[in-house]
């Protein structure tokens, strides 16, 4: 099994978020001793631009016409990046809640990856036509406040409806979230969300064992 683990914090080892993620993964490799683990480091890569070539490039296709030649090279990055996303059969998302919704990185590779004829197309009646097929992903977040379902902070939860929807878009709808929350209370507070987390973390990566 192959996981590629997306991390959209800047702050490493200090990121309560990463300190989740890492208690799944252990407990994954615990049961899966043949689990390949693909890191993409947002705030350490060099993503392709969405601008210039590419724009041009992925409004052409949106039209269904070929690729101008000056855009092939720049536009073979982006392709690139959605190979390598592709070639996971599990997803796990570490993200913090930004603004009450995802950090600028995540967004910025999500808008790299979701590209028409890729991920997903349109039928002739111009409805969306998801491409990704049997994966599985795990988005493990972060949020300074209390945004479960009895919160009544919960209508501010801009992040994880987001993620649901732009990666069901594409087929990806078998999504679990581990929200640590709340983390900027107190300290006692913040341990006991994040204990509860890695809890929750532990019990998530036997089901994932079970069914991919």
């Amino acid at each position: 099994m192959k996981l590629l683990h997306v991390i959209a914090t800047p702050r490493g080892e200090e990121s309560g978020t990463l300190r989740v993620s890492r208690a799944f993964l252990a407990s994954l490799q615990g049961q899966d001793s043949d689990l390949a683990v693909d890191v993409v480091d947002l705030y350490g890569c060099d993503l392709p631009a969405v601008a210039g070539d590419n724009i041009k490039a992925k409004y052409t296709l949106m039209v269904g016409r070929p690729i101008d030649k000056n855009h092939v090279e720049s536009w073979r990055r982006i392709e690139a990046l959605i190979a390598h996303f592709l070639s996971a059969d599990v997803y796990l998302i570490t993200a913090p809640m930004w603004n009450l919704s995802v950090p600028y990185a995540l967004k910025y590779y999500i808008d790299c990856l979701v590209q028409p004829g890729y991920l997903f197309r349109y039928d002739e009646t111009g409805q969306v036509v998801p491409l990704v097929h049997g994966k599985k992903m795990i988005c493990v977040t972060s949020r300074g406040g209390d945004y479960s379902a009895a919160s009544p902070m919960r209508a501010f939860d801009f992040q994880e409806p987001y993620l649901r929807a732009i990666f069901g878009l594409t087929g990806i709808t078998d999504i679990e979230f581990i929200n640590a929350e709340p983390m900027d209370v107190t300290a006692e507070l913040r341990e006991g969300a994040i204990s509860a987390a890695v809890a929750t973390a532990g019990k998530l990566a036997a089901q994932v064992f079970s069914t991919v």
